[in-house]
């Protein structure tokens, strides 16, 4: 398992993410590489706070604050105001943590 958000970054380079890796850590890779539909499949089946919170950001990536907000209040989550590329990073390392 990757240790850190740069380790993370590095496996943007292969084809798959590993299978070995949580749902969540796929769902973040699908979105890093550009696939936001496949993100948001896996983010919408995973019925946890941390899913909420992966649902939440793609909505707001996507420009549905509305969506984003329900979702943010399932994950017990401020809407994030920070840029979607910090709150990527940290959802991995949240991820990572866990």
């Amino acid at each position: 398992m990757i240790k850190n958000y740069k380790e993370f970054q590095n496996m943007l380079s292969e084809d798959t993410p590993p299978a070995d890796w949580p749902e969540a850590l796929i769902a973040l890779w699908y979105d890093a590489k550009g696939n936001w539909e496949a993100a948001h499949d896996i983010a919408q089946e995973l019925h946890t706070s941390l899913g909420s919170w992966a649902h939440a950001y793609l909505h707001r990536k996507e420009g549905d604050d509305f969506n984003a907000g329900y979702w943010y209040r399932q994950a017990g989550r401020p809407f994030f105001d920070g840029s979607l590329n910090d709150e990527h990073r940290e959802m991995v390392e949240f991820v990572l943590k866990s």
